[in-house]
């Protein structure tokens, strides 16, 4: 994958940044802790100009999270809420997700911040927001400060560690895989309770 990430970054400079920024918040798999220190450490060899990285890298995760957020405004509560009454929808129950709801009302604004900086939920969030039908101008003001310290961060570690960018993912890789099981135990949990109660 990095030869991969390395190609499109060589071919398409910071827009190419910008596009692999969006696509992985679409697909939470491509790691954004791999390209953005890549991105850094081509910047820092004089291929980019970091501000004009960082700008892109920042433009396409709020692309991409408005894309997340249309599906969830176009799903709305109502049919979220009726999916969730049906025995097969084992991710929430209905009361769980009137739960949920009632939550993201009270505390919406800080999930869709500080969900920029943890992988998989960076994405997720984007679909309650829409659900909720968060204020656009709000959700785009957060989404673009939570995104715009996540990229700042991880392309500052690809400036500083030059030729080691590498190192970043190393430490990186391991919150992920911790958010990864911790998301998995939760959906696996959701869905027992959904199989207890029906």
């Amino acid at each position: 994958m990095t030869d991969w990430i390395f190609a499109v970054i060589d071919h398409l400079g910071p827009v190419g940044v910008g596009l692999l920024i969006a696509l992985e918040t679409l697909v939470p798999p491509i790691p954004s802790e791999l390209i953005l220190p890549l991105a850094g450490f081509r910047a820092r060899a004089g291929a980019m100009h970091p501000v004009l990285v960082w700008l892109c890298a920042t433009a396409g995760a709020v692309g991409g999270s408005l894309v997340l957020y249309w599906i969830g405004a176009r799903l709305g509560y109502e049919r979220l809420h009726r999916l969730a009454g049906r025995r097969w929808f084992l991710l929430t129950g209905q009361r769980d997700l009137e739960r949920g709801r009632r939550l993201f009302q009270r505390h919406g604004s800080w999930f869709v911040a500080l969900s920029r900086c943890v992988p998989v939920l960076r994405s997720l969030v984007s679909i309650p927001a829409g659900v909720e039908r968060m204020r656009l101008p709000r959700f785009v003001l957060l989404t673009t400060a939570g995104s715009g310290v996540w990229n700042a961060l991880f392309i500052g570690a690809g400036w500083m560690l030059a030729e080691r960018w590498h190192e970043v993912e190393r430490y990186s890789a391991p919150a992920g895989t911790v958010v990864g099981v911790l998301l998995a135990a939760g959906v696996a949990t959701l869905a027992a309770r959904k199989l207890r109660t029906s």
